[in-house]
């Protein structure tokens, strides 16, 4: 049995902004997967639900969820095809950016690595837990992002997350 200790205010205050770090491998070429997550056309089946416009050099686009009710701001800072995007979204000043990588392991999978940093708050604990809900936001589109990518299985993770509507 592990014996849990009390940790005073002091202990548990923030010395590092947190990462969100997460990643998965896609079974596909990475000019596909690339094409996937640039295109609103292929995201829009595993991720939000409607955007303004593809991510290129320089877009700013807005994506929208609407089985929540919610868009945001989407600025591409960063594009270098087939490689990274540098993704800041959000309205500012509350805006996170977001860097993802597509490795190709050999010519038929792609892993692709997601990290987030820029988070906010008022306190530590606002902090932590945007971090930790964004985590496991993007955990779940990647997900769904494989899932629809390898096997053409559209599924609703994003979706279903909240079924009674957005998460405050």
């Amino acid at each position: 049995m592990v014996e849990m200790v009390a940790m005073s205010p002091e202990a548990m205050k923030l010395e590092n902004a947190p990462v969100v770090e997460t990643g998965m491998l896609m079974r596909k070429p990475v000019d596909e997967v690339f094409e996937a997550f640039v295109n609103p056309e292929i995201t829009t089946k595993f991720w939000f639900t409607d955007s303004t416009g593809p991510l290129e050099p320089g877009a700013e686009v807005q994506w929208t969820w609407s089985f929540y009710g919610v868009s945001t701001p989407v600025r591409v800072h960063e594009f270098d095809k087939n490689a990274k995007l540098v993704i800041e979204w959000g309205e500012r000043p509350a805006s996170t950016t977001f860097t993802v990588t597509f490795t190709p392991k050999g010519d038929d999978a792609t892993y692709v690595e997601i990290k987030e940093s820029g988070f906010g708050g008022d306190t530590g604990d606002d902090v932590v837990a945007w971090a930790l809900g964004s985590m496991g936001g993007f955990t779940q589109a990647l997900a769904a992002f494989k899932a629809y990518l390898d096997h053409g299985i559209v599924v609703r993770i994003v979706a279903d997350r909240f079924p009674d509507g957005k998460h405050s």
